[in-house]
């Protein structure tokens, strides 16, 4: 009935006249203002007043829109309405679903859908105001669930976290603490799911206060890492009330730390172009796998934790969590990868967060003195550092990733500086002809940490999760499969992920702070590699370099 209709879209108040008069001061002014329809469209602040001519219109020159109810100023609006009917479903330029002439075609067929769905929010007369308002953000935010599972979700987080904070955090969308949270330049803040919806739109301007969002964060949107964690603080500081002292996950940045990295008399360059590293504070070996745990880290007694941050390469290496400063793997061809960075080398790696697709070393000219040709010149093997990526993929070993700030096509790449992610399994790899025209090693890490990752407000870590779908899988080559199940894996008793096979033993000194420490490791790896050369001969091992020169001296 349109009684029912002129209460639920605030037309209750008006009379007959007061509509026509709006319609009439409408067409006055429409044909005044022709940069309208050429510009973008700003609803009336909160205050009443226009956020285009920052006039406050009278009632009568304002139209509520029927699904967000926000008024507008109808003397700025590119098409107002052009009867009386039509007054009564009014919808405003940004749940229209009418694209801006710059970005037009951005919109996908799914939006008669969802308008669909609104309008049966709205007829649905079971509903109070307050849950149809409620409802209508859930639809246009994408996070639709089942009633009972909505009641649950809604009860725990009110009791938790949700009156820790008092509402100016949420996301202008959803209007829940945001997930994976994004910040404009003017303080809002979303969802980068809800963000990256609205950038697809074709809309430019703040979704709250209209302010421009600027070209290069449209584009590519960095994750808030700050109000992440100020989101898991507030949950942790409500839910561990009872549990005693809440649990730190992230590192507090120590500013004072000693040896840091230098540079000697025989450096060409200064900075740190040619600079020397550190002191290594951790004591495990070069080729360690998996986390580096409190026992390790004689210093603080606490290991290196998810999160953590580093000012450069050479301070990420002093803490062993990747040791290369250039090279982007860590690692040996027989015997596997222990970390990898993310730092922006290849255009082709895809950064997911809780999974990525890398791409492998090699292909192309490194032969001039500064060895930073970004251009590839031939075909990438398994081989060297790729294949020692396949090796831990093959055995299921974890791999440390850190990501780097040059990462610029990365929304969870930090930044500033080099950040510890944690730790992620290696599910599958292989070829495809790559961006520029050669192939490439790939392989898709998939994250396996008992810590929550630095992007997440979550108070846990990883479970278990489905293997995404890899479109360029159709046109791969030389796919590798894991058979066997991983050394390191979730234990279902335990809850956590774990090593459920032996990790593999060390095959260099571990860099121990005492010094009979140090001695008593040298010691035993000295004598794990002692064999003789009839004992390779007995095991089939192949011949040394020595012995290759001397049979080619007597050919």
């Amino acid at each position: 009935p349109i009684s029912i209709s002129l209460f639920i879209f605030g037309f209750s108040r008006k009379s007959h006249h007061q509509i026509q008069r709006l319609l009439t001061c409408a067409s006055t002014f429409h044909c005044l203002l022709p940069m309208a329809h050429d510009s973008v469209q700003l609803p009336c602040d909160g205050d009443g007043a226009c956020m285009r001519c920052k006039v406050t219109p009278l009632a009568e020159e304002t139209l509520i829109c029927s699904t967000c109810a926000t008024p507008w100023h109808v003397a700025c609006l590119a098409s107002p309405p052009e009867t009386l009917a039509s007054t009564l479903q009014w919808q405003c330029p940004d749940c229209s679903g009418d694209p801006l002439p710059s970005a037009a075609g951005a919109l996908d067929g799914t939006s008669s859908e969802l308008f669909a769905a609104i309008r049966a929010i709205e007829s649905d007369e079971s509903l109070t105001e307050k849950e149809k308002a409620r409802k209508r953000q859930e639809l246009v935010s994408g996070r639709v669930e089942e009633d009972g599972d909505k009641e649950k979700k809604g009860k725990e987080k009110e009791s938790s976290f949700l009156d820790v904070l008092d509402g100016s955090l949420n996301c202008s969308f959803c209007m829940l603490l945001p997930d994976r949270p994004v910040t404009t330049p003017c303080g809002h803040n979303f969802c980068l799911k809800c963000f990256q919806k609205w950038i697809g739109q074709g809309k430019r301007t703040c979704a709250k206060c209209r302010s421009i969002i600027p070209p290069k964060m449209a584009s590519q949107p960095r994750i808030n890492s700050t109000l992440v964690s100020v989101i898991r603080m507030a949950k942790l500081s409500k839910s561990n009330v009872a549990a005693g002292p809440m649990k730190v996950y992230h590192f507090v940045q120590n500013q004072d730390r000693p040896d840091k990295a230098f540079t000697t008399e025989r450096a060409q360059k200064p900075g740190k172009a040619n600079a020397a590293s550190g002191k290594i504070f951790v004591t495990v070996p070069p080729d360690h796998f998996g986390p580096i745990t409190a026992e390790n880290d004689p210093a603080r007694n606490q290991g290196v934790l998810v999160g953590e941050c580093w000012e450069d390469r050479l301070e990420c290496r002093q803490w062993g969590a990747h040791l290369p400063h250039v090279a982007g793997i860590a690692g040996q061809s027989n015997y596997g990868a222990q970390s990898v960075a993310l730092s922006g080398g290849y255009e082709d790696d895809e950064d997911h967060g809780e999974w990525f697709l890398y791409t492998g070393s090699g292909g192309r000219d490194l032969s001039g003195n500064k060895r930073t040709n970004k251009e590839q010149s031939f075909d990438q093997k398994f081989e060297k550092m790729n294949e020692a990526l396949r090796v831990s993929c093959k055995m299921g070993y974890p791999v440390r990733v850190v990501r780097s700030h040059k990462e610029k096509r990365s929304s969870y790449a930090p930044e500033k500086g080099v950040r510890y992610d944690g730790i992620y399994r290696i599910e599958k790899c292989w070829r495809k002809v790559g961006i520029q025209g050669f192939k490439v090693c790939r392989y898709l890490f998939v994250r396996c940490d008992n810590e929550p990752a630095p992007w997440t407000s979550d108070d846990h870590g990883d479970l278990p999760r489905p293997l995404p779908a890899i479109p360029e899988l159709k046109k791969a080559t030389d796919v590798f499969e894991r058979k066997e199940s991983p050394s390191w894996d979730f234990d279902e008793e335990d809850n956590r992920w774990r090593w459920k096979k032996p990790p593999p033993p060390s095959k260099k000194p571990v860099n121990a702070a005492d010094l009979e420490e140090r001695k008593r490791a040298r010691k035993a790896i000295r004598q794990a590699h002692t064999t003789t050369v009839r004992e390779r001969l007995l095991k089939g091992q192949p011949r040394t370099n020595g012995c290759d020169r001397v049979t080619e001296a007597k050919e």
